[in-house]
């Protein structure tokens, strides 16, 4: 059987995973049209639209990781000549561009600048200056530069135009609030590995009414078979018998039920507030080291702190002194910041104290092993004082 390395995952994802999670992925295999299992997913069903905040029908784990959930949601709107605006402040924006491209949509990118958030008044000004555009698109925690944008203000700038809307919610959920109906989100969809400690493979989605009308009236099939909507919702979105589609991936299913049960049982409310606490912490910890976050405090992601590498650290060379040294990952920087920042996770179950600890005493050790002058008590200390 294979083991393993113990590690302390703190990077951008996947993240710890609560033990609970993993022993309920361990159960026995049952069918995945045996009763016992569609009555399991009614119920992760209920607890997928208390964490979305929503009465979308259509809301499922769906089998894949979030990256074949953002191309689902794409691909079922959309069609050869359909416009589509991406809001671009990273490397997921860039994504959810290309794969628009590849659906023969007309794409425009608003971009912004990395590490800063989406700006609801700039977003307004190009909608109000463009063609109609069927679709707009944004993350609301990009991953790779640690970037939390006000999806309820951008769902608010896009209202008046009548557009569609796709939000990436792959490292908020649970993690930040996520409100779909009082927003007005047509697709939302999440990861998850990140703040529900379960492991990657699945990804929550929630589809409403009005992208599923665009998805009835398209002139063109949908060109994927296994991600086509109107034939998922048979399985999972289908009153009475469900019909078979695919085999459902019925452990990872068990998984999610706990994550999302430890989730439900702390409160959204109280997920909410310890990942704006423990991240504050973190981030009055590496104050003490000298390490400061890129984005502005306003627009920085609870759940993922991205901090500017220290001036003649390498960074490949540090990593993976904390792997080997302390069993410590954390990210890399991606695109415009690769080479110049970390990603710190503290996300779901890996969301505490200790592990802002454990990172600060690992940086620091580092850090002095450099040469640098610092204290790792004195980072501890600034991180408990919040």
């Amino acid at each position: 059987m294979y083991q393993p390395p113990q590690r302390y995952l703190m990077g951008p994802g996947p993240g710890p995973v609560s033990p609970s999670v993993l022993q309920a992925s361990a159960q026995p295999t049952i069918g995945h049209l045996d009763p016992a299992f569609i009555e399991l997913m009614n119920t992760v069903q209920g607890q997928l639209r208390e964490v979305f905040k929503t009465d979308n029908a259509f809301s499922m784990p769906f089998s894949a990781p979030a990256t074949g959930a953002m191309e689902a949601c794409l691909i079922n709107v959309l069609e050869p000549g359909d416009r589509v605006l991406v809001c671009q402040n990273g490397v997921f924006g860039v994504r959810l561009a290309e794969m628009a491209r590849r659906c023969g949509a007309e794409v425009e990118v608003l971009e912004f600048p990395w590490g800063r958030a989406v700006d609801p008044q700039q977003l307004a000004d190009k909608l109000g200056a463009s063609k109609p555009f069927k679709l707009v698109c944004w993350v609301q925690a990009e991953t790779s530069t640690g970037v939390l944008s006000d999806s309820q203000q951008l769902a608010e700038a896009v209202r008046p135009h009548g557009c569609l809307t796709l939000v990436d919610c792959v490292t908020a959920i649970g993690g930040c609030p996520i409100e779909v109906d009082a927003w007005g989100l047509d697709m939302v969809y999440a990861g998850s590995q990140k703040c529900l400690s379960a492991p990657p493979g699945i990804a929550p989605i929630t589809v409403g009414e009005r992208a599923l009308d665009a998805l009835r009236q398209r002139k063109t099939p949908v060109q994927s078979w296994f991600m086509d909507f109107s034939l998922l919702g048979g399985y999972w979105a289908g009153s009475g018998k469900r019909a078979y589609h695919h085999t459902a991936p019925v452990n990872a299913v068990y998984g999610l039920h706990e994550a999302l049960s430890l989730l439900l049982q702390e409160g959204l409310d109280a997920s909410w507030a310890r990942h704006r606490v423990v991240n504050a912490a973190l981030v009055a910890g590496l104050a003490e080291l000298g390490i400061a976050p890129i984005p502005p405090q306003a627009e920085r992601l609870p759940p993922l702190t991205t901090i500017g590498i220290p001036e003649g650290i390498d960074d490949a060379e540090f990593r993976t002194y904390l792997l080997n040294e302390h069993n410590l990952e954390i990210g890399a920087g991606l695109g415009d910041f690769a080479g110049k920042a970390w990603r710190i996770g503290l996300m779901g179950h890996g969301c505490n104290l200790e592990a802002v600890e454990r990172c600060l005493n690992a940086i620091a050790a580092g850090m002095r092993k450099l040469g640098r002058d610092v204290s790792a008590d004195a980072a501890v200390a600034a991180a408990r004082a919040v």
